[in-house]
């Protein structure tokens, strides 16, 4: 990302751009006035999330402009993190340690996520992932250490969100509460913006080809995979200079020798681009999952209330296509 005129960049972190202190503090303030104790505190109620819709406009305007520049354009790596974001690290309970683990009552990370995620669109989730919470935990789960997924902490490898799905994301959102203990979790990224001169014209071909079959990943549970005929679909489309992308390397499988050689060649194209986000409490990272895969390094948990802990949400920037699988045209997709 280039740099901007507010704030101020940090080379020594994963930060693009970040939030002063001043800023920062009225960040935390407005979060806190969504996190009243009452009923009306549960992040997934269509009237909170309006609350929260409502709040982005409060939020400080360098942060709004931001975010506003990221969402009409995500730039050459389809990714921004900024620093310095209010996460109550006083208050803060013990890092999650059960599998499914979400944020179903209103605190100040949740809150600055769901604003957020109102400003770049409407949040989304999905009924049979995290049971359909719209803030969800990124954790690692004791005896989950080899799952591929979000309660893992193996490697694991590139993918977009969702892209089996009719209507997968398209901005994923993350806030970071704490790190890990040795400071050597990353979460990897690479866009297509930086991958695509490195593809050969023969693999672009076959990557636009409908060729490649991508199933739910192990995140949505082992009932996700449905009997019936799953589509083949490209792995790029849309512009031939500046595609989309739907793929994740666990998942997808090419149902042809070409797109077998060209999803090969494109995991090394996401290799030779990729950076890796080292991430600090209260760095937020904003993916626009069209056009940037994502993956995470190995880390090693210690189960003992201080372990790595983000949370994310899901963004789409025009909820209606989605009308028919959400139910009472809500923020959660049934099917």
């Amino acid at each position: 990302m280039p740099e901007t005129t507010h704030g101020t960049a940090r080379s020594t972190a994963a930060a693009d751009w970040e939030l002063d202190p001043a800023d920062a503090g009225a960040c935390e303030r407005l979060a806190r006035t969504l996190c009243t104790g009452g009923k009306s505190d549960q992040v997934d109620s269509p009237e909170w999330v309006a609350r929260a819709r409502d709040a982005w406009d409060d939020l400080p305007a360098p942060l709004r402009r931001e975010v506003r520049r990221f969402r009409r354009h995500s730039g050459p790596h389809g990714t921004l993190v900024i620093g310095g974001l209010p996460v109550d690290r006083a208050g803060l309970p013990a890092t999650p340690t059960v599998l499914g683990s979400v944020q179903r009552e209103a605190t100040v990370s949740a809150a600055l996520l769901t604003m957020v995620a109102c400003g770049l669109g409407d949040p989304l989730a999905y009924l049979a992932e995290k049971t359909g919470a719209l803030v969800q935990d990124v954790v690692p789960v004791p005896g989950q250490e080899t799952f591929h997924g979000n309660a893992g902490s193996v490697p694991l490898s590139f993918h977009t969100e969702n892209g089996f799905h009719p209507h997968p994301p398209d901005y994923v959102v993350f806030l970071c509460l704490r790190a890990d203990h040795d400071r050597i979790a990353g979460m990897r990224v690479a866009g297509i913006r930086q991958a695509l001169p490195l593809l050969t014209p023969a693999g672009r071909q076959a990557l636009f080809a409908p060729e490649f079959i991508t199933t739910p990943p192990p995140s949505f549970g082992p009932d996700a995979a449905t009997s019936e005929p799953v589509e083949p679909r490209p792995v790029l489309s849309g512009a031939a200079d500046d595609p989309d992308i739907r793929m994740a390397q666990l998942v997808t499988t090419p149902i042809t020798p070409r797109a077998t050689a060209a999803l090969a060649e494109f995991g090394r194209a996401c290799e030779a681009r990729a950076r890796t986000l080292r991430l600090t409490p209260g760095d937020l990272v904003i993916l626009d999952n069209r056009v940037t895969v994502h993956g995470r390094t190995a880390f090693r948990p210690r189960y003992d209330g201080a372990d790595r802990w983000l949370q994310r949400t899901y963004v789409t920037t025009d909820l209606r296509r989605s009308r028919d699988h959400r139910p009472d045209d809500g923020h959660v997709l049934a099917r």
